[in-house]
């Protein structure tokens, strides 16, 4: 059973009188009355990042993958709890320096501040963060058109690459690594583009799963489906060339997640004033695709051919 099969059949129900929870379906806790807006990520050694050897980039990991979950609803993150297990090798001196170091870097990037936390006893490094932001209103999932733009910002694919090099399962030379391992720990979420969501935006997620896997929970309540083109998904120039280098498919290496940009739909009639705000802020932001009509006819295409979307769905917790 996946996670979402667990949420679906055992807690879903629980929020039958708690319109804030969005039915467990969306990225946060929005309570519109009082203004609040809250999410809840956990992340655990050997699942969400390998071993405990770098925490001063695992913690700069785990915060900018959390306030993606706010990002992403055009939500300017205020506070985050943060909650540590760990054992004496975990929490040595140096480390907790590292850790401590690197929160405060997050947190003058980021305009956030620490509000509280736990740390407890634990056999594996494990951290929970729970980010709350303020807003009158949020871009909600589930709320895409007939004929939207299908939009991604920034570069897909780095962070998967950085996480195989790490594996050992793929290898380059040094300088293609480095920056590879880097957008895995530190990647480039859109802090500042995420204000201007709600001037365009019909619905949003961040992808963290996997391009694919987000896409289908945007719209996993509504009679649509989507057409997207790969050779339209943004890439850095560095996996462009290691593309070409080693003889890759870029369809393998798009749809893994771990990316933490911003996924929506807009209006074509919003073309032009995305276009002049991401260029203002320097942001890439790419055309992938569009809404169409029909339940469960999504399409996916390279080139002239037509690929199997089940073979890029993406990362899911299995139990």
């Amino acid at each position: 059973m996946n996670e979402f099969k667990i949420i679906n059949n055992y807690f879903k129900s629980l929020t039958k009188k708690n319109p804030s929870a969005k039915k467990l379906n969306d990225d946060v806790f929005f309570d519109k009355k009082k203004g609040v807006v809250i999410s809840l990520d956990t992340y655990n050694s050997g699942t969400h990042f390998l071993g405990f050897k770098y925490p001063y980039y695992i913690i700069k990991k785990i915060i900018r993958s959390s306030l993606s979950d706010l990002i992403c609803k055009g939500v300017k993150p205020k506070y985050y709890f943060l909650s540590g297990g760990g054992n004496k090798q975990t929490f040595t001196k140096k480390n907790l320096s590292l850790i401590s170091k690197s929160l405060k870097e997050e947190q003058k990037k980021y305009s956030i501040i620490i509000g509280g936390g736990d740390t407890v006893y634990s056999k594996i490094p494990s951290f929970s963060v729970t980010t709350v932001g303020f807003a009158k209103k949020i871009i909600e999932r589930n709320k895409a058109k007939k004929d939207d733009d299908i939009y991604v910002t920034g570069n897909i694919g780095d962070s998967f690459i950085g996480l195989k090099i790490m594996q050992n399962k793929y290898f380059m030379e040094n300088k293609l690594k480095k920056y590879f391992i880097n957008k895995y720990y530190c990647p480039d979420i859109p802090y500042n583009f995420s204000k201007y969501l709600f001037s365009f935006a019909n619905t949003s997620i961040d992808i963290s799963d996997g391009l694919i896997s987000d896409m289908l929970r945007l719209i996993n309540s509504q009679k649509l489906s989507f057409s997207i083109d790969v050779d339209k998904i943004p890439i850095s120039k560095k996996l462009n060339d290691y593309l070409k280098k080693y003889n890759k498919p870029k369809n393998k290496l798009v749809f893994n997640g771990d990316d933490y940009q911003i996924l929506f739909t807009s209006s074509k009639r919003n073309r032009l004033r995305i276009r002049t705000i991401a260029n203002k802020l320097n942001q890439k932001v790419a055309i992938i695709g569009k809404i169409n009509d029909g339940y469960k006819k999504n399409l996916l295409k390279e080139g002239n051919k037509s690929l199997k979307l089940s073979n890029f769905k993406g990362y899911s917790h299995k139990f």
